[in-house]
């Protein structure tokens, strides 16, 4: 399964979950050209941190990727939620 797929899934399904937030928080980075703490991403664990590296990998081949949409999507609506505190370890600095 591909990365962007896996990660679209654990954002529908868990959106409060605060490794699904640093994985939608990661993709709206990745997406909006802007900053992430690398923090954040250090605090996943083992599984969730190599699927955050197999999505820079995918998004770096293929930014154009379809389910990279729905990822997009999916990750936008979890931070309109305000699922994604603005004090999390997960910082835009731009």
């Amino acid at each position: 399964m591909l990365a962007i797929k896996k990660a679209r899934k654990l954002i529908e399904a868990n959106p409060g979950d605060p490794a699904a937030q640093i994985i939608a928080a990661l993709v709206l980075a990745l997406e909006s050209e802007s900053s992430i703490s690398v923090a954040g991403l250090y605090a996943l664990d083992d599984k969730r941190f190599e699927l955050a590296l197999e999505i820079l990998n995918e998004w770096r081949l293929d930014r154009h990727y379809a389910s990279k949409l729905r990822l997009l999507d999916s990750s936008t609506m979890v931070q309109a939620l305000g699922k994604i505190p603005q004090d999390s370890p997960v910082q835009d600095s731009r």
